[in-house]
């Protein structure tokens, strides 16, 4: 359900960084794909070789590829499915499913995650193809839950197209056992906020997707699983395919089991929420039937009328809301623009915690590719580099085409390329709640190179840097590459926000919100805490030890002191709970509301304790207490203060804790 946008591990970052690292946490994050017109290009475009598209070739193909790199990667198994005009061009299965259990590409199932949300997608383009929905009105006109939109109505096309506005949100994703919420309950309970104006930034919402599976649920007067299955998955041929959740017994017995990697034991099955945001699970066969049926194959059931599966196929919003954001993929409905060597490709990506898969689709050629593999690998960024294997490497072997600019397109000027330097931050994220802390671990940095080129670190949706050259003002072009960045600014030319892949933008953020700075405050005051607190039983020691006598201080300078250092250690013991905390979370885990106010509490004794650790300061110089005992209160009350700091931009005293 859920799409996991998984980069593999961090980029290199400063000691400053890594010290937030531990202190906040990194977040589970999800990557899809949609369709649009590929962005115009002007450069010369030069045709390469193909291979011959045939079962014989693609077949040999994929046995030379995916074995190799399931051995290199520790993944457990694969399947792939390759279909043209609805004839299989390939199926494969590799590795294992469980003991003694081969991967079968037609028997086997797998949980296809986000790729899910094609097949939601598809069931309400069926009822407004009928007239029972308008794509283009205020969805709450369905909806018999409060969800409040303080930024505008949101409508079916904002839904789909991921631009709705919400915030991002977390709780209860992926569970490990049944008896969760109904889709009603899900969604009626703490809805995200809206955060930006529909239409105007794209932001993946896999809330938003659970709202369109509602608004199925509403006007057809069934549960979305009843209805999905027989209009959609039924109607393709899927066999094997269901939303249900637990699965029915046959598909329990099929069902590859889940691993972190072929070394580890095998993991619970996930129950996802809202299920039509991620909860399908299918054979890899079964996902070539549901490609053919979308591509309109012969001897397929259409899933769509010609109509609605073109309204599919076209870009969702254009400039009028979007601005220079609709320069480069945009999101139609339910599909992402992953164009290439001048194809258009509309495709989806989908992570749950142990699988990992993807969907794509070429229109005019009537072929799709599907790929899954049922666990991580040993490396961070294993189950991504196989998936781009598959499909970018399907693509420029049997589809070059164009086979992209015969030369890198010319640098822009120094000037806007320092316009745009900067470090920025996914707009998928939390703005009301403390899990705003982990959008401080996936920063984004952009630096200007003396040449006019961007370098963007990690290039988005990589772990690796990348580089773009200026196409025109507003676009930019991985060099060496396809991948396409647009500039969004205000009347003023300053940058408003970074568009890539479609449903994903990029935000900038100031500077007291740099992820260096703040870790090299909460690096230094954690030092300077813990210092403190180990100082005065170490002192009192030595003293003891040496026989040393200390001149008594006032009362109300010892009353600062002693309420400081309980400030100080309120600190450090909140800090210390977030981490658990928001690691579990961010682990899909549960932490007890009573837990988290309990650690905000913490943290504001830290913050009450700036003004107290100031008169503790003034304390000292009255009591004439030296230079060695002032520099101290000084150092802590800088310490308590640097900390407060972190905790409101991390957001840890919001009074919301929803997450």
């Amino acid at each position: 359900m859920i799409t996991v946008r998984r980069t593999g591990g961090p980029p290199r970052r400063s000691a400053a960084t890594v010290a937030l690292l531990v202190i906040l946490v990194a977040a589970l994050v999800g990557r899809c794909a949609a369709p649009a017109a590929p962005a115009s290009d002007p450069a010369p475009r030069t045709a390469v070789p193909t291979a011959p598209l045939t079962a014989t070739d693609v077949g040999a193909w994929l046995d030379g590829l995916v074995p190799a790199a399931l051995d290199r990667s520790g993944i457990a198994g694969a399947a792939v499915t390759v279909v043209r005009d609805g004839q299989v061009l390939a199926a494969r299965g590799y590795g294992s499913a469980g003991p003694g259990r081969p991967v079968d590409p037609a028997r086997t199932l797998f949980r296809v995650g986000s790729v899910s949300k094609v097949a939601t997608a598809v069931a309400v383009l069926q009822l407004a193809d009928r007239g029972l929905v308008d794509l283009d009105a205020d969805v709450r006109r369905h909806l018999d839950i409060d969800v409040p939109m303080p930024r505008g109505p949101v409508t079916l096309r904002n839904l789909l197209s991921h631009t709705a506005g919400f915030e991002e949100q977390i709780r209860g994703l992926i569970r490990n056992g049944p008896g969760g919420p109904s889709l009603r309950e899900f969604l009626a309970t703490d809805p995200p906020e809206q955060v930006s104006a529909p239409g105007t930034v794209p932001s993946y919402s896999n809330y938003g997707y659970g709202l369109v599976g509602h608004v199925v649920e509403r006007v057809t007067g069934e549960p979305f699983e009843r209805y999905v299955q027989r209009e959609v998955l039924d109607r393709a041929g899927m066999t094997t395919a269901t939303f249900d959740q637990p699965l029915p017994a046959a598909a329990a017995a099929a069902m590859s089991d889940g691993h972190t990697s072929v070394d580890a034991p095998p993991m619970p099955f996930e129950f996802v929420s809202p299920a039509p945001a991620g909860s399908l699970s299918a054979s890899a066969t079964d996902m070539g039937r549901f490609a053919s049926a979308l591509l309109g194959a012969p001897g397929s059931t259409p899933l769509l009328s010609p109509a609605a599966w073109a309204l599919m196929q076209r870009p969702a919003l254009g400039p009028d809301t979007l601005g220079a954001l609709a320069d480069g993929p945009r999101m139609a409905l339910g599909l992402f623009d992953e164009s290439r060597n001048g194809h258009l490709v509309l495709g989806h990506g989908g992570d749950t915690q142990w699988f990992h898969s993807h969907l794509q689709l070429y229109p005019a050629e009537r072929i799709g590719v599907f790929v899954t593999t049922n666990s991580s690998g040993r490396g961070g960024a294993d189950t991504l580099e196989l998936r781009r294997a598959v499909t970018e490497g399907f693509t420029d072997r049997y589809l070059p085409g164009p086979a992209g600019p015969a030369s890198a397109p010319d640098a822009g000027t120094p000037a806007r390329a320092a316009a745009i330097a900067g470090t920025y931050e996914s707009a998928r994220r939390s703005e009301s709640t403390f899990m705003g802390a982990m959008n401080l671990l996936a920063q984004m940095r952009v630096a200007a190179r003396p040449d006019g080129t961007l370098l963007v670190s990690p290039a988005p949706n990589d772990v690796r840097p990348a580089a773009y050259a200026e196409v025109r003002p507003g676009l930019w072009r991985e060099v060496g590459g396809q991948r396409l960045l647009t500039v969004r600014t205000d009347a003023d030319g300053r940058v408003t926000a970074l568009g890539h892949d479609a449903a994903f933008t990029e935000l900038p953020v100031g500077p007291l919100r740099d992820a260096t700075l703040l870790g090299t405050v909460l690096a230094g005051s954690v030092v300077v805490l813990l210092g403190a607190l180990v100082a005065r039983p170490a002192g009192a020691l030595w003293r003891r030890r040496y026989g040393v006598v200390v001149a008594t201080r006032p009362r109300a300078d010892r009353v600062a002191h002693g309420l400081t250092r309980a400030a100080a250690l309120a600190a450090l013991v909140a800090l210390t709970g977030w981490v658990v905390s928001v690691l579990t979370i961010a682990s899909l885990g549960d932490v007890p509301l009573p837990v988290l106010r309990g650690l905000q509490v913490l943290q504001w004794i830290g913050v009450v304790g700036v003004p107290v650790a100031a008169a503790g300061v003034v304390t000292a110089l009255r009591a004439r207490a030296g230079g060695w005992p002032v520099t101290g209160r000084v150092m802590l009350l800088l310490a308590l203060a640097g900390i407060a700091v972190v905790a409101v931009v991390a957001g840890l005293l919001l009074p919301s804790l929803t997450y």
